[in-house]
């Protein structure tokens, strides 16, 4: 141990005879002075919370190699326009996009649906790659008026802060290969019968069925003659064995070295039967402290956490999220699992990834959370927590045998494994 020249403060020195902490606000304040000398007003915030990183060394590291770096010192110094606009055009789109979220986070740039972008914009690209021009002008149409116009209707409306675009991008694509298919088969939309959508979809993949909607948009237009195309039907899926799923449940909450992000998530799939959608997404509001308990809220529904994940989630929302934000974000951090991205929460994809790396198979754990759930909580309960319709609820109950009668409030929490 060392005394810091500038701070007193002992500890490990980084570099001429300064502590990381220091290094850290000489480095931030070097990368971010603008022309006259100073870091601009407007960029104040975000010199600030860098340089306040609980990682210093982390961050260190990021404005010596990362190449979000650079973007903020062209921020402050003109060379670079501060809007969406002249990010979006930057060489290096992720080193961008992580900047972007920084500012956002800070209110120097105004939020902007990214989700909802990326959708228009890959569709604009996939739209101009049609070299059929009627068939690029009806996918234009399509893709405007139907698909986009429904994704921004729901993202008015959801309260997730997520828009899910996956879908839509399917849709837009499925019509673009059917069209293509139409056209090797010297076929277009004007002579197409039920009998060619019928073979598109019995010689490939089971994801040419994305095609509904825009069949139905063409039947609607009067594009084409009444078409149809059968919905796909999928069984519940496998679900993980109930005994290989106590004994993750055991290795989370009780063996020693696992990270408390790990255990929470891991936990919240396997006992309370969430998707990985739903638990990155959440808040520490959905945590609610009593002086004799803790409970957390699924939906409206809020259930009692037995110990010990009980003191597992404590530790989370105490200490064991700061190592996981982002370079830049600001702090405390609202989201009960950040991400990279500063002001963001982890990726549904990242989380999986995670605890893929515990034997957890999400969905099969899911499944099988959702079986033993099903046989002892009421069909309307169990929607709301697992953020179903009250008639799916209502069927995984049936096949568990549920009884709504004996149904107890603590059951689906108060297990534990051997």
């Amino acid at each position: 141990m060392h005394t810091c020249a500038e701070c007193g403060r002992e500890d490990k020195l980084y570099e001429r005879g300064r502590c990381d902490r220091c290094a850290l606000a000489r480095r931030t304040t070097e990368a971010m002075t603008g022309p006259d000398g100073v870091v601009p007003a407007d960029l104040m915030a975000v010199h600030d919370t860098i340089a306040a990183s609980p990682t210093p060394r982390k961050a260190l590291n990021w404005l010596r190699q990362g190449a979000g770096a650079p973007i903020l010192t062209g921020l402050a110094r003109g060379s670079l326009a501060l809007s969406h606009e002249a990010l979006d055009a930057h060489p290096q789109p992720r080193a961008a996009n992580h900047v972007r979220q920084m500012l956002i986070d800070h209110g120097v740039l105004a939020p902007r649906d990214e989700q909802l972008f990326a959708l228009e914009r890959l569709n604009a690209q996939t739209v101009a790659a049609i070299d059929r021009p009627e068939d690029r002008k009806t996918v234009a149409a399509f893709a405007t008026w139907r698909v986009l116009r429904r994704v921004r209707h729901r993202a008015d409306h959801n309260t997730t802060e997520r828009t899910t675009i996956n879908h839509a991008r399917n849709q837009v694509l499925g019509a673009v290969r059917f069209l293509d298919w139409l056209a090797t088969h010297d076929r277009t939309l004007a002579n197409c019968t039920q009998s060619d959508v019928d073979l598109w979809l019995a010689t490939g993949p089971r994801s040419r069925y994305d095609v509904h909607h825009f069949v139905q948009w063409t039947s609607q237009r009067k594009l084409t003659t009444t078409l149809v195309v059968p919905p796909v039907r999928s069984g519940p899926g496998t679900a993980l064995d109930a005994e290989q799923r106590w004994a993750i449940i055991a290795k989370l909450l009780r063996h020693p070295g696992i990270e408390v992000i790990d255990r929470v998530a891991g936990s919240f799939v396997l006992l309370y039967a969430q998707p990985l959608s739903r638990v990155a997404m959440m808040t520490v509001n959905a945590i609610t402290t009593t002086d004799t308990d803790l409970s957390v809220r699924f939906g409206t529904q809020a259930v009692a956490i037995p110990a010990p994940l009980s003191s597992h989630v404590t530790a989370l929302i105490a200490t064991g999220r700061a190592h996981h934000a982002g370079i830049g974000s600001t702090s405390p951090s609202r989201w009960l699992f950040p991400g990279h991205l500063p002001g963001r929460p982890i990726t549904a994809l990242r989380l999986g990834q995670r605890l893929n790396a515990f034997g957890i198979d999400a969905r099969a754990g899911r499944r099988a959370a959702q079986t033993q759930l099903a046989a002892e909580v009421p069909a309307v309960v169990l929607a709301e927590m697992l953020g179903i319709a009250v008639s799916t609820a209502v069927d995984w109950v049936h096949a568990a045998g549920g009884d709504w009668a004996n149904y107890a409030a603590g059951n689906a929490t108060n297990a534990e494994p051997a």
